[in-house]
């Protein structure tokens, strides 16, 4: 039997009729759990002990530790069970790797290259534990390889991107839109005094943000203590996001420097709605789409570069609609939430064999 752990929980029902109805994405995993038959575990409800909030000071939350004994007591050597995060993975690998017979277990590794992450994976000795570790930057699978003395078998690289390509998809722009538009979204790792800095003095441009992640807050050196007065920043839910991806002239997504590939959501979404897309130079699968042709890349903090490819591309739609379109035709090709289910699918069922 699979099994599959979330380190959030949703109203994964409810997500998927929004998502049948079109007034929000699909949650993958909720979609590849019904291909595999699977029970998917959500850290909601299940007793907290002392004990775990002690373990909590080195990796995950006291719901983590709880949801990985649960899962402790349902599962059996002929499961396999998948984590979505290394926030609950660890915690479950380090539980039922104490198992004389343990269940296959698979992690998908965000940011572990950091103090506490590095801590966990030796203090809980996670690389004897956990048999395939799923990651989406070269420099996590390199890290993950030295600093665990894996093989190269035991860590995937998962390029392959979760955007719903049914729900993010290129429309007509508002009828009441009259000027320029830049857009942005999400929290995560977000330099919008950047932004902020580049656009002040392009008074007949717009900037809206959508100031909303799922896997981070809002902090002090995200924004600047004085909006410009063309930039407003406020939640949007997800329609109103795909319309504000599509009245986009451009999408912006401006980074600070990070190790595990920070604002992929926000780019492939606009690149799903074919929009045209500036963000931070990264090295991975940014700096590959930006090879590509699919995307423009300014260095961290270079206010006047960013103005720059800014008003490039405002006053060349031509150049602006050729990189929209290198960038929606790589996501209908390789970056979509289809190809993600079945590369997914195909890693996980290839543990019942091991």
């Amino acid at each position: 039997m699979y099994h599959i752990v979330l380190s959030r929980a949703f109203d994964l029902e409810t997500m998927a009729d929004n998502a049948r109805t079109g007034k929000s994405p699909c949650h993958v995993m909720w979609e590849a759990g019904q291909i595999l038959k699977a029970d998917i575990l959500q850290p909601n409800g299940y007793r907290i002990l002392p004990s775990d909030k002690i373990r909590t000071l080195v990796i995950g939350n006291t719901e983590h530790w709880a949801l990985a004994r649960a899962v402790l007591r349902q599962a059996t050597e002929n499961d396999v069970i998948f984590c979505t995060g290394e926030d609950v993975g660890i915690p479950v690998a380090s539980l039922l790797g104490k198992k004389h017979r343990r269940p296959k277990i698979a992690v998908f590794i965000h940011n572990i290259n950091r103090l506490r992450g590095r801590l966990a994976l030796k203090l809980f000795q996670v690389q004897d534990k956990i048999d395939l570790f799923m990651t989406y930057t070269a420099a996590s699978a390199s890290f993950l390889c030295e600093y665990l003395n894996l093989p190269e078998s035991k860590v995937k690289l998962f390029v392959e991107q979760p955007t719903d390509i049914s729900f993010f998809t290129p429309g007509e722009a508002s009828a009441n839109k009259t000027r320029s538009l830049i857009a942005s979204a999400g929290l995560e790792q977000r330099d919008y005094r950047t932004l902020a800095l580049a656009i002040q003095d392009l008074l007949d441009v717009d900037v809206r943000i959508c100031v909303a992640s799922p896997n981070a807050k809002a902090t002090k050196r995200a924004f600047p203590q004085v909006l410009p007065s063309n930039m407003l920043c406020r939640y949007y839910e997800w329609q109103e996001l795909v319309q504000l991806y599509r009245d986009a002239n451009i999408v912006v997504v401006p980074l600070f420097p990070n190790n595990y590939q920070a604002g992929l959501s926000t780019m492939f979404e606009a690149l799903a709605c074919r929009r045209p897309v500036i963000i931070t130079k990264s090295p991975g699968i940014i700096a590959e789409l930006e090879k590509a042709g699919a995307v423009l890349c300014v260095e961290q903090g270079n206010v006047l570069e960013l103005r720059q490819s800014i008003v490039t591309l405002l006053n060349n739609p031509q150049k602006a609609d050729m990189l929209a379109q290198r960038g929606y035709e790589l996501v209908l090709r390789y970056y979509n939430h289809r190809i993600y289910i079945g590369k997914f699918i195909e890693q996980i069922s290839s543990l019942c064999v091991m």
